[in-house]
């Protein structure tokens, strides 16, 4: 019998990583739920039902990744999810928040991705799921220029692993989203702006978590093994390429 897989899931705080715990773990992994907010982690823990651990650490610090990692044993999924929104353009972005914007959403996955790498090379798979955006795509509709460069960043990090990962079993993708029905669309966003998102985007309606979730459970899947480099659009046809 082959042994457990064991994920990674960050940013699981929020319901796009906790409709990813839910879904890997319909496939009888194993996951890691890591968040910042300490709160949060623990009512969405409360909420999956399955085999979970909780780990509360900021991943845009390097010395914290490398020994919370070392704690946590080996990680055959990687699902870089955390991320924070910024909403400035060029002009009203100041250093600290462009810096802040590009260490969670940027140098945490980078970070992560070393730390889990070599043990993935020494069992001969694994799978890196990068979480993007709509918004590396298309320069932020309402996302700010932080923001958008830090995901469009990240398409290039996904690209440059899976070109040097792939002769070792490991493949590494991305998901780009566009408006899932998160807090941030539900409290962030006023009736009428929502409702002017609705009018753009063709399916009308917003992206669920839990499908979000299913395509991560795919990508992180045995069968999914020959794609690698892809970046999946989930937008509603908002945009196509």
């Amino acid at each position: 019998m082959a042994p457990q897989k064991v994920a990674l899931v960050t940013g699981a705080g929020g319901s796009m990583g906790q409709a990813a715990a839910r879904a890997l773990i319909q496939d009888g992994v194993k996951v890691i739920l890591n968040d910042i907010d300490g709160e949060m982690l623990e009512k969405s823990a409360s909420e999956i039902d399955g085999d979970t651990i909780t780990s509360l650490f900021d991943i845009s610090n390097s010395e914290k990744v490398k020994e919370t990692l070392k704690s946590l044993g080996e990680i055959d999924i990687l699902v870089n999810n955390a991320g924070i929104l910024s909403t400035g353009k060029l002009l009203s972005t100041s250093d600290d928040e462009w810096r802040r914007v590009m260490q969670v959403n940027l140098d945490g996955a980078f970070m992560l991705s070393r730390a889990v790498v070599p043990g993935m090379k020494r069992r001969g798979w694994g799978r890196i799921i990068n979480v993007s955006s709509l918004a590396a795509k298309s320069g932020g509709i309402t996302a700010g220029i932080a923001y958008a460069t830090s995901k469009g960043a990240l398409v290039s990090l996904t690209f440059s692993l899976a070109r040097e990962l792939a002769p070792f079993g490991i493949t590494v993708n991305g998901i780009a989203p566009a408006y899932v029905r998160t807090r941030m669309i539900t409290e962030g966003h006023t009736e009428e702006q929502r409702q002017k998102l609705l009018g753009e985007i063709p399916v009308g309606r917003f992206c669920e978590p839990e499908e979000f979730g299913h395509v991560v459970r795919f990508l992180a899947h045995p069968l999914a093994g020959y794609i690698t480099g892809e970046i999946i659009d989930l937008n509603g046809g908002l945009l196509f390429d």
